[in-house]
C-alpha cells in the first residue's frame, strides 16, 4: 500500500493540474470502489473549481468551490493518470505492475474520470478497488469517520519527542507497532518505520514504553523524531518508493528504494560502517519487519 511519501507525491501531481481549475465532467464506470460513491457524486463535483489540495495521513483532500471536500484514498493499487487534450500521458503514483496500466479512461480498471474544461482528463485506475472517494462539507471534515481518529502529522510541528513520550508512556506494544498506530501518528507506514528505526539504532521489537521514564524520556526519542522526518522528506524528494518494475510512458518512478538500508534486504550485510551485522526479517502484526539485530537495540 502506498505510504505517506507516495501519497504526498501523488497529491502534488494532482495539485499541479487541478488547483484553480474547474472540473467540467465526472464519469463513473461503476457505482462503488471499496465503498459505494456518495449520492449524486458526479453532479456534486461537476462544475466546481478545485480551490486547493492537501494530504492528511494517507488521504488526499481536494477542497471544492461551494464548501465540499473530495476525500481520496489510493487503497492498495489505486493510481491517477493525467492525459492532456493532446493525448499525452503522465502517471501519478507509478507504484504497481504493468497489468494495471490505464487505458485512457476506458479500460476495465479505469473507474473514475475527471475532465477539466480544457479537455485534460485525470483518470483513477484501481484493479483491486480498495481505494475510495467520498464527499463531505468542509465544516465536518475533522469529524468525518475516516479522519476523526487520526493522530498528528509526522512532518508537522506537533510531532516531537515530548509527544512521542506521552504517546508511548506505559505502552507494552513493540516500538514498531506503536509507530504504525495511525491514532498516534498519521500516515507512517511499514517501509519508512523500518528505515527510521535503523537510522535511530532502535530495535523494532523493544517495548515502546521502555523509552519513557517517570519524569523524562530517553534522548533517543529525539533522534527517532529527527530520523522519521528525514526519511520521509528524502523519500518525498525521490518521488516515493517503487517496489515493482512498472514504469509509465513518461519513464518516471519513485527511486527511494535504491537507498533502502534495511527494507527488503533480508540476509544482506548491514550498511552501517563497522557493524558487520546481517539484516533479519521477522513478522510483526502480519507485516514484514527488516532490521539489524546487531546495531539496533
Amino acid at each position: 500500500m502506498p505510504e505517506l511519501p507516495e501519497v504526498e507525491t501523488v497529491m502534488r501531481g494532482l495539485e499541479a493540474v487541478l488547483t484553480g481549475r474547474r472540473i467540467h465532467k465526472v464519469r463513473l464506470a461503476r457505482g462503488d470502489l471499496r465503498f459505494p460513491f456518495p449520492p449524486d457524486f458526479a453532479k456534486r463535483v461537476e462544475g466546481r473549481i478545485v480551490l486547493r489540495l492537501k494530504r492528511r495521513a494517507k488521504y488526499i483532500l481536494a477542497f471544492l468551490e461551494g464548501g465540499e471536500v473530495l476525500i481520496l484514498h489510493l487503497g492498495m493499487s489505486g493510481r491517477f493518470t493525467v492525459i492532456d487534450a493532446k493525448g499525452r500521458m503522465t502517471g501519478l503514483g507509478e507504484f504497481y505492475e504493468e497489468s494495471s496500466a490505464p487505458d485512457g479512461g476506458s479500460g476495465p480498471h479505469d473507474h473514475v474520470v475527471f475532465t477539466r474544461e480544457d479537455g485534460l482528463r485525470v483518470i483513477y485506475t484501481d484493479p483491486r478497488r480498495f481505494g475510495l472517494m467520498d464527499l463531505v462539507g468542509e465544516t465536518g471534515l475533522d469529524s468525518h469517520k475516516l479522519l476523526a481518529q487520526i493522530g498528528v502529522e509526522p512532518l508537522g510541528n506537533e510531532f516531537d519527542a515530548a509527544y512521542l513520550a506521552q504517546a508511548f508512556r506505559a505502552k507494552k506494544a513493540p516500538l514498531k507497532a506503536a509507530l504504525l498506530d495511525q491514532r498516534l501518528i498519521a500516515g507512517l507506514g511499514n517501509i519508512y518505520v523500518c528505515e527510521a528505526l535503523w537510522r535511530a539504532r532502535l530495535s523494532p521489537k523493544r517495548k515502546a514504553g521502555s523509552l519513557v521514564k517517570k519524569t523524562s524520556y530517553d534522548p533517543r526519542l529525539e533522534e527517532l523524531v529527527r530520523h522519521i522526518r528525514a526519511v520521509l522528506l528524502e523519500a518525498i524528494a525521490a518521488g516515493g518508493s517503487t517496489l515493482r518494475d512498472f514504469v509509465q510512458p513518461t519513464g518516471d518512478a519513485g527511486s527511494f528504494q535504491q537507498v533502502f538500508a534495511v527494507y527488503d534486504r533480508e540476509g544482506e550485510k548491514c550498511r552501517r560502517r563497522q557493524c558487520g551485522g546481517t539484516i533479519k526479517r521477522i513478522v510483526q502484526g502480519g507485516r514484514s519487519t527488516f532490521y539489524c539485530p546487531k546495531c539496533q537495540k
